[in-house]
């Protein structure tokens, strides 16, 4: 079998006999309810918003929970999902979109609302004794974000709570275990939403909480072993936590058996050969092929000032310098990638999630095919913060594990313009300063992603008596949960300051410095 492996779901099957399942109407947070779930320990999967009923019962989740959307539940060509599934005999929650539509389906009238509900609001609990809002005080904080609400609720349908704009803010179905709520449980902004969540999962779906990554890790390993044998396995390294913790599992599922390539593509961070070297080859001892490919990446990005050409040729020619060292290896059969659950969701690859493709798969795209190699995709299950967790318990550094993101391209895309040794060289080591100084000043765990961006202008400077025109450099530090949205971090004055100081008298050809206050959405967190 080549290609992705279809059968990768057996890994969680003795852990997802508990599991709900979040329906997903295009809602940007339906990743951020099942991380929620998750950390309840029960274990989720995000579904498409009409998978039918039979195959909803088939796969016998304790609970569902209707996701958020930016669509009008009365619109025309507006997301469905199948009725049937309020007649299973399975908890349902629907939050936002998700409340609104299962109240429309069973009789309820749905309706723009004259005063729209953007951010924080006052949630008056009405009946404070219903299994979902036990230990809930009469008043809390939530998130909502919302045009239109429940007008008008249906036969054996109760209101539990309302706001000063929402009359219909909290709704149950008294016959069934269908319960909704127009605010957003699963974000920061509803400081009580984990308890909301924790009655549906456990006061309402009845589930144990036996989702835990210790668990997965032992049952993963021996899934791997069973199913590799005594064949080699190629992976490829980049620095970043998802490789480094599938490198990681296989290892300690079959030892010798792993081969691991670094491709050095001229485009990494600082040190970043040597420090992968000395965690593959001293820590896990692992068979460690680096591929010195500098001058091959760079002459070809000659010239090359649009951003997605950048991609294209990083992507084109690591594919070829991949395959090249791949097939001096003997005797492999499997190659692995750090394939996560978003990708796999975001990417269209899970069979019965999202039917909509939002973005191309970005690992390493079509080699299992081009080499004839069976796909091993070991954390295609988890999200990025159960990564992290997973390589804390396998032993991975806590420097390595808790890495910021860097992206596939590398300092391609913090380069902005043509790309040349020169600029990257001078790119490098002003990153370098920014990413030591937040560590120095004990804010790299608190925010998640810093670095530096070469700008493609000059600007008149005085260095000494001298008039300069050279380089300005931008910072980015940026504060996520999820870098589906962003804020800017707020760093001391003082760090930023010193932080300018060290790049424009440390890296030659940098006379100024500035701090990008962009958050996402508008800006991206890449500049690239």
């Amino acid at each position: 079998m080549t290609g992705v492996d279809k059968g990768m779901g057996s890994a969680t099957a003795n852990l997802a006999d508990e599991k709900v399942l979040v329906f997903d109407f295009g809602s940007q947070y339906a990743q951020l309810i099942a991380r929620r779930v998750r950390e309840q320990n029960v274990y989720c999967e995000i579904v498409r918003n009409d998978l039918p009923a039979s195959i909803v019962a088939a796969k016998k989740p304790k609970g569902i929970i209707l996701s958020g959307g930016p669509a009008s539940v009365y619109a025309k060509g507006a997301p469905q999902c199948d009725p049937g599934i309020f007649h299973l005999g399975i908890p349902v929650l629907g939050i936002c979109y998700g409340m609104q539509l299962a109240c429309q389906a069973l009789g309820g009238e749905v309706v723009n609302c004259r005063t729209r509900e953007f951010g924080r609001a006052v949630l008056k609990v009405g009946n404070r004794t219903d299994p979902l809002l036990a230990g809930l005080p009469s008043e809390l904080d939530v998130w909502m974000s919302h045009g239109d609400q429940v007008s008008q609720i249906a036969t054996h349908f109760e209101s539990l709570g309302s706001t000063a704009t929402c009359p219909v803010a909290v709704v149950r179905h008294t016959q069934m275990k269908l319960y909704g709520i127009q605010f957003h449980p699963e974000v920061t902004h509803t400081p009580l939403g984990g308890t909301i969540l924790h009655n549906f999962l456990y006061g309402i779906c009845g589930c144990e909480g036996t989702w835990h990554l210790t668990d997965f890790a032992a049952q993963e390993i021996e899934r791997l072993r069973a199913r590799i044998g005594k064949e080699r396995v190629i992976c490829g390294l980049s620095g970043g936590v998802d490789s480094a913790v599938t490198a990681a599992l296989l290892y300690k599922a079959i030892g010798s058996q792993l081969s691991c390539i670094l491709v050095d593509n001229g485009l990494l961070r600082k040190d970043e050969q040597s420090g992968v070297l000395a965690e593959f080859t001293n820590h896990f001892k692992a068979d460690l092929h680096v591929v010195d490919a500098q001058d091959r990446f760079l002459d070809n990005l000659k010239g090359i000032t649009e951003p997605q050409e950048k991609r294209k040729r990083i992507g084109y020619w690591f594919i070829e310098c991949f395959k090249e060292e791949a097939k001096a290896i003997q005797g492999a059969k499997y190659l692995a990638q750090g394939t996560l659950y978003p990708d796999v969701i975001e990417s269209g690859a899970a069979p019965d999630g999202p039917a909509a493709t939002i973005k191309l798969h970005h690992n390493v795209g079509g080699l299992p095919e081009q080499l004839g190699f069976e796909l091993v995709e070991p954390l295609r299950d988890l999200f990025k913060d159960e990564v992290r967790q997973l390589g804390l318990e396998l032993g991975l550094p806590e420097a390595l594990v808790w890495r910021h993101p860097f992206p596939g391209p590398g300092l391609a895309v913090r380069c902005l313009g043509e790309v040349t040794r020169e600029k990257i060289a001078v790119l490098r080591e002003a990153d370098s300063i920014v990413v030591s100084e937040i560590q120095a000043a004990g804010l790299y765990r608190q925010t998640s992603q810093v670095f530096a961006v070469l700008l493609p202008v000059q600007s008149v400077g005085v260095m000494g008596d001298a008039r300069t025109y050279e380089n300005a450099v931008a910072i980015r530090a940026v504060n996520s949960e999820d870098f589906m949205t962003a804020d800017w971090s707020r760093l001391p004055y003082e760090l930023l300051a010193r932080i300018s100081s060290r790049i424009i008298n440390e890296v030659r050809g940098v006379n100024r410095v500035v701090y990008d206050i962009s958050s996402k959405p508008p800006a991206t967190i890449e500049w690239e």
